[in-house]
């Protein structure tokens, strides 16, 4: 869920946008740029906390953070082969690893470590970053999609296995072993997701209308489509499969969040944020979008919030978005009302690896020895780790 800015917004800004990323469970936000790296906090609307910021690492273009905790991947153009992993709270290197070409992109779980290069794939072990499989002979991938499940109990990678047609090769990070091949669409892959449990795999390709939902487990269709435009995004609505094909040449969705620009590189998400559905739009013109979902009616998504995600927003700029009119009555009017508290409301790890006091975590959160980033013996820096990742490990 990551996205490479191109060329910054014009206006003498402090920095473009190089990249931003949402972590796995969208309650967080990082940025790249040209002087370094930000993490937000996404647990209000009407506030954008920033968790932290580095200048030591310049011209970043790859940020990801591994949920809430405080382990922090980056990847920047002065070493675009070397991967560097760290403890932003201790202000410590993990560790970092070189590849044999730029790496394009990395994907995390609570589990595994994905390093995506044009030619290759890297699975580590997030317990002690030992490098585990190199998956090799894949076709050239060279915008490094990939697809990493946020859920450690399966640990599903997708990836692109063909160049020419959308077909999709489903490999289990448990195991290490291809588990299929899956001819997914006719025009060449842009987009690949599984969901929050790793039981469904969404892909779109570069054919505007064609778009799939799989079940990982049972290689069927479901009954839930997708569609993008430039100006909008659009959550399509369920049918049986035979008239998936029909409603997929309909221009109806079942929610619309319209975007008042173009031109610009956005990545989107659904996130609960005071306990209320939520779609959020960053994008590089360096601001963040948070609209309001109606979950049971969908129709026009209201936008309530926009933050400027560079230090260079200005009081007047904010004060601009607070002064929209006031909303009619309705689920938007209603849902953008702030809550009492700022505290996230998704239960799942603190800012410094633990689980919340009180919170249940989901059963898809759990896994054998769950990575504790502020425990040294848990997660002890590692120093061995450091050097060529050429031809060092398992290969396939």
């Amino acid at each position: 869920m990551e996205a490479e800015a191109a060329d910054g917004p014009p206006g003498g800004l402090e920095a473009a946008l190089s990249c931003f990323s949402f972590n796995q469970d969208c309650t967080s936000l990082a940025i790249g740029t040209k002087a370094g790296y930000k993490l937000f906090s996404l647990s209000s609307v009407e506030q954008l906390d920033q968790v932290h910021g580095s200048t030591e690492i310049p011209d970043v273009y790859i940020v990801e953070r591994l949920f809430s905790s405080s382990l922090v991947v980056v990847v920047s153009h002065t070493k675009p082969r070397q991967m560097n992993v760290y403890h932003f709270k201790k202000g410590t290197e993990i560790c970092n690893y070189s590849y044999s070409s730029n790496v394009l992109s990395i994907r995390l779980n609570r589990q595994r470590l994905l390093v995506c290069l044009e030619e290759a794939i890297y699975i580590h072990n997030i317990k002690d970053m030992k490098l585990l499989k190199t998956i090799l002979d894949i076709p050239a991938n060279p915008t490094g999609l990939c697809a990493l499940s946020i859920n450690h109990s399966n640990s599903y990678v997708a990836y692109p296995g063909s160049l020419t047609t959308g077909e999709i090769v489903l490999y289990d990070g448990h195991s290490l072993k291809t588990v299929c091949t899956i001819a997914a669409h006719e025009g060449t892959l842009a987009a690949i997701t599984f969901n929050a449990s790793g039981s469904k795999l969404a892909s779109a390709s570069e054919k505007v209308r064609d778009n799939q939902l799989a079940r990982v487990q049972h290689g069927l269709t479901v009954p839930l489509c997708l569609k993008q435009h430039r100006d909008r995004a659009h959550l399509q609505a369920g049918a049986p499969h035979e008239q998936v094909s029909d409603m997929m040449n309909q221009d109806r969705a079942f929610a619309t969040g319209r975007l008042n620009f173009s031109g610009q590189r956005n990545i989107c998400a659904l996130s609960t944020i005071q306990k209320l559905p939520r779609l959020l739009v960053a994008s590089s013109d360096g601001h963040l979008y948070i609209y309001n979902l109606d979950p049971q009616d969908g129709g026009e998504c209201v936008l309530i919030k926009t933050h400027s995600l560079l230090s260079s927003g200005t009081t007047e700029e904010n004060k601009e978005n607070d002064l929209r009119p006031s909303l009619p009555q309705s689920y938007a009017a209603t849902v953008a009302r702030p809550s009492t508290s700022s505290a996230s409301t998704v239960p799942g790890y603190s800012e410094d690896g633990g689980a919340l006091r009180g919170e249940v975590i989901p059963e898809h959160e759990f896994a054998t020895g769950p990575v504790c980033l502020d425990d040294e013996n848990e997660f002890p820096p590692i120093i061995l780790c450091r050097g060529s990742q050429k031809g060092k490990t398992k290969q396939s």
